[in-house]
Parts: structure tokens; sequence; C-alpha cells
């Protein structure tokens, strides 16, 4: 099982280091577009002007590529760590809370233990905290020793920037995807949460225009999604590659897939006895969104828990999209896609 909560973000540090002098040349030679959130982040740390940078072909916020470059600097893998990997906004927070029930099911198996079941009284991204945006945020070389293993932990790094040791050792990813179209609409929706009020919404025209660019957080999408498409591919055993809609469709059945790519298979009795539908009752939309910890609380970095429940429904972008904004993004993730053998 995790600790039962990750140290406290340390406002100081991140104020501090994201000025030292290696992050403001490392800056400086990338570059750069605006980002789709004017502020560095949503708690008061008045860190660097607010922008995406392009490190490694990719676009990070300027707070957050000191953590990127720490993490991939430092960070040691365990054979038996399983990483949850997704791009931003494709179903992140409901496979943490899945991932963390399946690995931690024996202990909470009868009527009592439920009952104090750690996701009744913390935030998924408490239970699985992310490397980048929140382990290495804090400090450059975490100390990891209080996880016990197997380790549960989260990233949104593309499979092209992970820390060396994780791609040369033999832990576990679990890559999420999802419609690029529902992505785009709950990234839009999220990210206006953190927008200052007198900065109002970003207008949909040119988020749209970002994210066809592939100027988003962890962007391009399409090559995210390529790039843990072709590990899955090749590496099967280390690499399980799913999708939020086939999630959503049958979850039963990717549930049980998961436990199994894990090592961790339900047994012929758990199956009887309604352990996958209990862990997806516990892990569903309407019991998370509905706690008292995901309805008022906040996570270290003042992002109110809320924001992470808004509806994780398949399709919604058809309410807030043209038909001619939704062909342009099937157009862009059509020749981007093309010959990969990956559809959505």
């Amino acid at each position: 099982m995790q600790p039962s909560q990750p140290p406290p973000l340390n406002e100081n540090y991140l104020r501090d280091d994201v000025k030292s002098p290696e992050c403001e040349d490392l800056l400086s030679s990338l570059p750069s577009e605006e980002d789709w959130v004017p502020t560095s982040l949503p708690s008061e740390v008045d860190c660097v002007p607010s922008s995406l940078r392009l490190y490694q072909g990719f676009w990070f916020p300027s707070w957050l590529l000191n953590s990127v470059v720490a993490c991939q600097n430092h960070f040691q893998a365990h054979p038996s760590d399983i990483l949850l990997v997704t791009s931003p906004k494709c179903g992140t927070t409901w496979l943490k809370a899945i991932l963390f029930a399946l690995m931690n099911r024996a202990k909470y198996s009868d009527s009592y233990s439920q009952k104090r079941h750690p996701l009744l009284t913390q935030n998924p991204h408490d239970l699985v905290p992310f490397l980048e945006f929140r382990l290495y945020l804090q400090n450059k070389n975490p100390d990891l020793t209080a996880f016990t293993s197997p380790r549960l932990l989260a990233t949104h790094l593309p499979y092209s920037s992970l820390p060396r040791s994780v791609r040369d050792s033999n832990c576990k990813l679990v890559y999420l995807c999802r419609n690029p179209k529902d992505t785009f609409i709950s990234m839009w929706h999220y990210f206006n949460k953190l927008r200052p009020e007198e900065k109002g919404q970003l207008p949909l025209p040119e988020a749209l225009d970002k994210f066809c660019r592939g100027v988003s957080w962890c962007g391009p999408y399409w090559d995210h999604v390529l790039g843990y498409h072709k590990a899955s591919s090749e590496m099967p055993e280390k690499v399980l590659f799913m999708k939020y809609e086939e999630m959503k469709a049958d979850p039963s059945v990717q549930v049980r897939r998961l436990a199994d790519f894990m090592g961790r298979p339900f047994s012929e009795e758990e199956l009887r006895n309604g352990t996958v539908e209990g862990i997806l009752r516990m892990c569903s939309f309407d019991n998370l969104s509905a706690l008292e910890v995901n309805r008022s609380g906040k996570l270290p970095t003042g992002l109110e828990n809320k924001w992470f429940f808004r509806k994780g429904e398949v399709g919604d972008c058809v309410n807030y999209m043209s038909a001619e904004m939704g062909e342009r993004i099937d157009g862009v993730m059509e020749e981007k896609l093309h010959g990969s053998g990956l559809k959505f």
C-alpha cells in the first residue's frame, strides 16, 4: 500500500528552485508558446511567466520543467513498480482509483475494512501521486522509501521522455488514452477552471487551434499516444495500452485484463464473490464524485479535488463542438496516425 499521504508541497522550494540559474538557462533556450493557463499554478506561488516550452519534442508548462528534468535524472524504477501513464484529461483519476483498489483489494475485502478504505477519505491523486506534478515538483531527489512495494505511481511524461531507469527496468506501464475530441473538450473545461477570473475563458476556437497544432500540456497528443502504442506493440508484457471508451463500454472485462497484466489476477472465489463489481462500484464516477473529500478538498498544489470530476462521459464533445471543429481534429488525427494501426 502507498504511504497514507505524500509530504505536503513546499511552496518556498518551488519559488526558489524554479528561479534557479540552471532552470532559467534551460527555459530561455527552448521554443515557447502561450500557455492555456495564464498563471504558473493555482496556488499563490509566483514562479515564472506563463508559457509552454518545447522540451524533447513535447510541450510542458514552464514551471514544470525543473521537475521533469529532476525526475529524468534521479528517479530509479524498481522492477515491481507500476506506473499509470496518461496524457492529461484521459481518465487519469478514474484509473488511479481502480489501480489502487485492485492492488489493495485483499486488505479491504470484508465489510468492516471496506468502511475504512482510503478511497473514501483521500483523493486518488494523493494515493497514486504523480512523479513530475507532485513528488519531483517538491524536491529534486525526493525520498521514496516510504512507499511499500509494489509502488503505484503516475506520470504524464511521453514515452521518449521517461527516466531511463523506467525504460530499462522490468516495471510495468499502464497507458490509458481517450478519443481526442473528448480529451480536448475535457482539457478546455479543466484549464478554464485554472484561469484567473479576470482573464475569462480561453475561447474554444483558440484552444482548438492550439490542440491541433500540438500545443497542449505534454502534447502533441498524437505523438504521446503513438509513443506508448508502439511500445505496447513491441513490449506487451511491459506496456498495457488501454482506451477510455473500452473501459466505459465493458469495465468488468477491462478490470480483469488490468489485474492480469499487473500480476494480480482475480481468483475464482473473487469472481464468484463479486470482487470485480465491488471495485467498480467503489471507483465509479457517481461514488467518487459524491464523497466529501472529492467535493471540498484540495491537493497540496491548491487544485480543488472537485475539478477532477466533471462528467466522465463518452461523446460529450458534441455538446460543445461544431461539426467543422470535430472534422478538423479528425483530419489531424487521421494524418498523424496514418500507418500506425491505431484508430479512435
